[in-house]
């Protein structure tokens, strides 16, 4: 896929892989629809990917979760734009490590709900669009913790399967529609994803999130005739 022109939709991009899928994205001369929850940090993105060749760049700043939000800042991004090219479903929450009973019962519906519910959601909201498009793809920025069960993440792995097994199907639903659909299996990453939960882990020797915001570009500018249906990335 040539990048230069297409209009991108990230989700997460205030901060993390998010805000480096959009840098990479930007110096493509791709149109970016940047999503976030918080303003400062969305508004800040904006203007580095603007400075680093966006085509054009936006910011809309709502909670995922929040689902009469998530539909009016769809309809929104289609009606500044035109069109969508490419949804990047990257946005994701970690719940501090632990047997289930000790996640608290608000954090176990927020997880599920921005980690799965929402994704789904904003999916079905731009995939109609998205195949009106002469070549539309969709990629799920999934974890390992997708493919992988490990101790304490009852909660998030449930999301991540999700995730993967919403990603399959999609792919054969939309086999026939030019839509292709990919899902990206990355292991730790440096962001501050953990840390906002609470945990403390050594980030440093997890890969860096410009590295897979790498992956993710070189998933997209593949020629027609190839494309990358699962990328797992381990250290």
């Amino acid at each position: 896929m040539k990048l230069k022109d297409k209009v991108v939709v990230i989700t997460g991009g205030s901060d993390g892989i998010g805000k480096h899928i959009c840098q990479k994205l930007a110096s493509e001369g791709c149109r970016l629809a940047i999503l976030g929850r918080n303003e400062g940090r969305l508004e800040a993105v904006v203007a580095s990917s603007l400075a680093l060749g966006a085509k054009e760049a936006r910011g809309y700043a709502f909670d995922l979760t929040d689902m009469g939000a998530l539909e009016s800042n769809a309809e929104a991004i289609l009606t500044d734009f035109g069109s969508v090219d490419i949804l990047i479903n990257n946005a994701g929450i970690w719940h501090k490590t632990g047997p289930l009973d000790s996640i608290s019962t608000e954090m176990l519906i927020a997880t599920v709900q921005t980690n799965l519910t929402s994704l789904m959601l904003l999916t079905r909201s731009l995939l109609p669009n998205l195949r009106q498009q002469e070549e539309a793809a969709i990629i799920n920025v999934v974890s390992k913790s997708g493919i992988m069960a490990q101790a304490g993440q009852s909660v998030y792995s449930a999301t991540k399967y999700g995730v993967r097994g919403f990603t399959d199907v999609l792919k054969e639903d939309e086999s026939e529609s030019g839509v292709r659909v990919a899902g990206l299996y990355q292991s730790g990453t440096n962001t501050g994803m953990f840390a906002k939960a609470g945990e403390d882990v050594p980030n440093h020797i997890f890969t860096e999130p410009e590295d897979l915001a790498d992956v993710v570009v070189f998933m997209l500018s593949r020629p027609p005739k190839l494309w990358m249906h699962e990328v797992r990335v381990e250290l």
